[in-house]
């Protein structure tokens, strides 16, 4: 349809902005209200639709087209069992929830000087602490600030599920696979414990020993590429969580403050929420506090 013979169609700003976020063609739905008036709900009707299409086609198209064997050499092995698991829930995930992906980066220079610097009282002896307990203190208390991605999503009884505990899940790279136990009520733990929480889940994990309970229950995930490299990312929510958060791998950069660039240690960050749960608005202001608590006033912020 050409500009010209588009008509102008009926809808709120706000389900204009909702269409948009979500990639969906006002043009392309019909609306149930008077004259044809869009409201959000037809665009989330629109949005299922469309997933379910695609779902025919993927089923369609779960077969090889041809024989790979025939442009030269192949081996073909078992999916790994943790990933024959983790795919169908995964796929689902993504196929059923509206992901958006809001990137940021956090100045975490004077907490990375002060990770570094630590030392036993007694002995003197380093202490080795990951970045990864203080982005848990952090995460934790924006999720005491805002509750909404502390939540999960009931919709056959259309309720919002609010959690008053704080369980956080870490996503584990293992040679079995990726697993995700919890660091159980992380919000009564401090640096050094969440640290040697997060050695002894790892190590159960690696070894085959993690109490299957362990991977359900959480309040909102993260996934660390820290130790491996990258930066910005889109990790996909786990599922009937309604938000996580991905870390890639602190660079230093070059940041222009008070007239004069300085040397400063950058933390990406992807924040991937549910658009039914969270808005825009909600997401980028989460961001900002979890910014705001590793930067260089983090030891007041996190109570360390």
């Amino acid at each position: 349809m050409s500009e010209k013979n588009k008509t102008i169609v009926s809808a709120s700003p706000k389900t204009r902005k909702f269409a948009r976020e979500l990639g969906a063609n006002l043009y392309s739905i019909k609306g149930s209200q008077r004259e044809g008036r869009v409201t959000e709900e037809d665009v989330k009707k629109f949005i299922k639709n469309s997933l379910s299409n695609e779902k025919i086609i993927k089923k369609e198209s779960d077969t090889q087209p041809y024989n790979h064997s025939e442009f030269g050499k192949i081996e073909i092995l078992p999916i790994p069992r943790i990933k024959k698991i983790a795919g169908p829930h995964l796929q689902k995930s993504w196929s059923e929830i509206p992901h958006v992906t809001q990137h940021d980066e956090a100045d975490i220079t004077e907490m990375e000087i002060f990770r570094k610097s630590l030392r036993d009282l007694y002995t003197g002896e380093k202490i080795s602490v990951t970045p990864l307990a203080f982005i848990i203190r952090a995460l934790v208390k924006a999720l005491k600030d805002y509750p909404n991605f502390n939540s999960s999503l009931d919709l056959k009884n259309e309720k919002l599920i609010y959690k008053k505990y704080y369980h956080v899940g870490i996503a584990v790279d293992t040679e079995h696979g990726l697993m995700v136990p919890k660091i159980r009520d992380a919000d009564k733990k401090d640096i050094t414990t969440l640290g040697k929480e997060l050695k002894k889940v790892s190590k159960l994990c690696s070894e085959l020993k993690i109490d299957r309970k362990e991977f359900f229950g959480g309040s909102m995930t993260i996934s660390s590429l820290g130790g491996i490299g990258g930066s910005f990312f889109t990790p996909i929510i786990n599922q009937p969580e309604v938000a996580i958060l991905g870390i890639g791998k602190s660079q230093k950069k070059q940041i222009f403050i008070k007239d004069k660039f300085e040397t400063r240690i950058m933390l990406p960050l992807s924040l991937s929420y549910d658009h039914r749960v969270i808005d825009g608005a909600e997401g980028a202001r989460f961001c900002a506090h979890l910014r705001d608590s590793l930067g260089k006033d983090f030891a007041y912020k996190l109570a360390i």
